[in-house]
């Protein structure tokens, strides 16, 4: 039977850890990964959520196996709806774990949706959301930064 994993975010285009989660949870825990970026999660983005969908659509334009849309609400919600049978969570550090495990028991409780846990490899962590929006307020060009 196949197996269905729900990871959500924010999705910035040019944070590198995203595929490397999605190719590890295909490798080893999932059979099919909807990307789903919500609605709500409209942070203090460089891009508009048409052109983050646009662009991570991109990425896995190649892949039968992946799956990016938007939605609206809840996370749980969402993976109710597409009857997916965990959410797939990506973490850098072992602080980023502790906080993932504490949401993931919480959301587990309440919704009986398993959540799963990988660590993003180091080489595919190091530029961030975060780092993206800074050098890109300096005029800073991503491309020369990335490995």
């Amino acid at each position: 039977m196949s197996k269905t994993a729900i990871f959500a975010g924010s999705f910035d285009p040019f944070t590198i850890g995203h595929k490397n989660i999605v190719d590890r949870a295909l490798q080893s825990v999932a059979d099919n990964v909807i990307i789903a970026i919500g609605v709500n999660q409209e942070k203090k983005h460089l891009f508009t959520l048409e052109q983050r969908l646009h662009a991570i659509q991109a990425i896995y334009r190649n892949n039968p196996h992946v799956r990016v849309e938007s939605y609206e609400g809840l996370t749980t919600d969402y993976a109710r709806q597409t009857g997916a049978d965990f959410l797939l969570r990506g973490v850098r550090n072992v602080k980023d774990f502790e906080y993932e495990k504490e949401i993931a028991d919480i959301n587990r409780r309440l919704t009986g949706i398993e959540t799963i846990l990988l660590f993003t490899d180091p080489q595919h962590s190091s530029i961030s959301s975060s780092v993206v929006r800074e050098l890109h307020s300096y005029n800073k060009d991503i491309q020369e930064f990335l490995p």
